[in-house]
């Protein structure tokens, strides 16, 4: 089969290797319909490797690079292995791709994106930029009727936001804010949205995201560059937003994003900025503010919900598509755009095995 395999840095090869199965217990194989290209297999592109491991195998999935790309991706069950009662060939699936170890404190707790060993297909395991995968079952949630592979493969990156509207305690009636028009934050855009948050403003500099934030539900899209988010934010809101989302993962937007809070506020931090940043911290002690780190998605919570929000037609994933493009054009048309591009690139979808039939819940509507 055709699969695209991270061998080093700047060294992702779209090459023939050898068909995963059969399964084991407890293990599906995947035909993989959709599969979208995430920042990070960017970076581990240019800057790995960061988290495929090399020369050491990773102790939960016992593999180590070349290992094959992807950890976004939905498909159809093609051969079920023994022990997993509530899966049959031809089922429609996407997987949470973490994997756990399942014993340490954290896993107990079931605090599962702090387990001491957090793994993921797709960086420490095979993932789905291939024609064919290998998941746990367990992994697996099953698609509702009418829901396309390609939607469905954004439920990663939607159980990222939804997760970060948890974490945020978002209440009905609250208004927020989202430092951030890209995909993350358009999707905690729509999340907040369903959780019933008031006035929603979406900060990002680039004119078509707000735009688009627009379409989606936002309040307002303000853009930074025109007047300081935080007195903008103040003057809509009287006080500053009950909560803030930091999605834009830029070191210099975290100040801001504090300063734009009201009194007693919450402030989610799930960008992950790659450079260092400086805080004032008497600003947060003597406002009583809190900072909230939100890192991946818990696979029964927000991934389950993710997959809900994307069945029922309440999250768009048909506006934040920018491509669907062929497993042999995932360096030109997917990396290099997203490299080269970013500004009017949102979610690549790669397509293994070729183009799928969209279908979408009847509640769908366009943007």
């Amino acid at each position: 089969m055709k699969a695209a395999r991270w061998h080093a840095r700047n060294d992702i090869r779209v090459e023939d290797v050898p068909e995963p199965g059969p399964p084991g217990s407890g293990e599906v194989i995947v035909r993989v319909e959709s599969c979208g290209i995430c920042g990070t297999d960017l970076e581990e592109y240019r800057s790995g490797p960061l988290f495929v491991p090399v020369g050491t195998p990773n102790p939960l999935t016992g593999r180590m690079a070349p290992l094959i790309l992807g950890h976004e991706f939905a498909g159809e069950v093609v051969e079920v292995g023994r022990d997993v009662p509530r899966l049959r060939p031809g089922d429609r699936i996407t997987p949470d791709t973490l994997i756990t170890c399942g014993a340490c404190y954290w896993c107990r707790r079931h605090q599962l994106p702090l387990c001491d060993s957090l793994a993921a297909l797709g960086l420490m395991g095979d993932g789905g930029l291939a024609e064919y995968c290998r998941v746990p079952a367990a992994m697996c949630i099953a698609l509702p009727n009418g829901l396309s592979s390609a939607h469905a493969s954004l439920a990663e990156p939607l159980s990222v936001a939804v997760r970060a509207v948890r974490k945020g305690r978002v209440s009905l009636g609250e208004t927020v804010a989202i430092f951030g028009g890209g995909t993350i934050g358009l999707l905690c855009l729509q999340a907040v949205r369903n959780a019933g948050a008031g006035a929603v403003y979406v900060v990002e500099p680039l004119a078509a995201r707000r735009a688009l934030a627009l379409k989606l539900g936002a309040t307002a899209a303000l853009d930074p560059a025109a007047a300081p988010a935080q007195e903008a934010l103040r003057d809509l809101t009287g006080i500053g937003a009950d909560v803030v989302i930091e999605a834009s993962g830029a070191a210099a937007a975290i100040e801001p994003a504090i300063a734009a809070t009201r009194k007693g506020g919450r402030i989610v931090l799930v960008g992950i900025p790659v450079a260092a940043s400086t805080l004032n911290f008497m600003s947060i002690v003597a406002t009583e503010k809190e900072i909230i780190g939100s890192l991946s998605h818990v696979y029964d919570e927000d991934f389950a919900a993710a997959v809900h929000l994307l069945g029922e037609g309440r999250v768009h994933a048909e506006a934040l598509i920018s491509d669907r493009i062929p497993l042999t054009d995932i360096i030109e048309r997917g990396l290099h755009r997203l490299e080269a591009h970013a500004a009017d690139t949102l979610k690549i979808l790669v397509l293994p095995n070729g183009q799928v039939a969209p279908t979408r819940p009847a509640a769908y509507t366009e943007v």
